[in-house]
């Protein structure tokens, strides 16, 4: 594909709302060999646009194997040319030539100022647990953990506080050589839903990789009894990776938004905010 670049006139910046159902994926990023979202989608934006027509696929966060989404944003340019002949039926063809288990479900023209990654504000994740004796809802097995001891909700929510706010999460993290730990979580808290589902709403800045498994499965472990709640906000006193901490199954999560100032204007200050390391 081309390398556009966002100031390039012959090439349109477009967001992608994008939902998945991460089951049969092996994670978003593109990997040889290997059926992941970033893949199908790059490959049915080639076979419509030409292998010139688009470049630059950027996610707002890359997801793991097996992890869905309702509320994924990326941006991709476009050549000008291929916009004008068809971006009014961009959606429309998209639908028709992606598989079923990923849709597009809103295709808009940004300016190239717009990052999908850095841009963002904040992202939002959802984690189902059931602990009902029988399980889990047939209909709901792909998205949601069957946990086979009972959990208590209130223990859960008590073990959520302590992680709210800027910490350095290295304990929950798999550390990268070139980045931070550092993460502030705005919410973090648990509910039953009518159907008796345990869900863990969990929201942030930004997120390291396996992070919000990892506070799952932490929090998980006091929910059960095996740990007492102060016991997950204890191992923020951690610099490394905490072997006590169990990652949760990836199929229960789901990223289900992801935040953006609403002044375009704005998105080009806050991906320069963005960028600035933590320390």
């Amino acid at each position: 594909m081309s390398r556009a670049h966002p100031s390039d006139v012959s090439a349109v910046r477009v967001r992608l709302d994008v939902a998945y159902d991460g089951t049969d994926f092996h994670g978003w990023a593109v990997q040889p060999g290997l059926r992941t979202v970033a893949g199908e989608l790059t490959g049915a934006l080639a076979r419509l646009l030409g292998p010139e027509g688009s470049a630059g696929l950027t996610v707002a966060g890359r997801t793991d194997a097996g992890v869905h989404a309702t509320g994924q944003v990326c941006h991709v340019d476009v050549a000008a040319p291929a916009w004008e002949r068809m971006g009014s039926t961009l959606l429309r063809r998209l639908a028709g030539v992606l598989p079923p288990d990923v849709r597009v479900t809103a295709v808009t023209p940004v300016t190239g100022e717009f990052d999908a990654r850095f841009s963002a504000l904040a992202r939002h994740y959802h984690y189902r647990v059931g602990d009902a004796p029988y399980g889990v809802d047939p209909l709901r097995r792909r998205d949601t953990v069957a946990w086979p001891r009972p959990l208590d909700l209130a223990a859960l929510a008590a073990s959520a506080v302590g992680l709210v706010g800027e910490h350095d999460f290295a304990a929950f993290c798999r550390r990268k050589d070139d980045g931070t730990t550092i993460r502030t979580v705005t919410r973090l808290d648990w509910g039953r839903d009518p159907d008796g589902v345990l869900v863990a709403t969990v929201s942030a800045d930004a997120f390291c990789q396996a992070m919000v498994r990892s506070l799952v499965g932490a929090m998980l472990a006091v929910g059960e009894g095996r740990q007492p709640p102060q016991w997950p906000a204890s191992l923020l006193e951690l610099r490394e990776r905490s072997g006590d901490v169990k990652v949760a199954p990836p199929h229960g999560l789901a990223l289900v938004a992801v935040d953006y100032p609403d002044i375009p204007a704005e998105w080009a200050a806050r991906a320069a905010q963005t960028r600035r390391r933590r320390s």
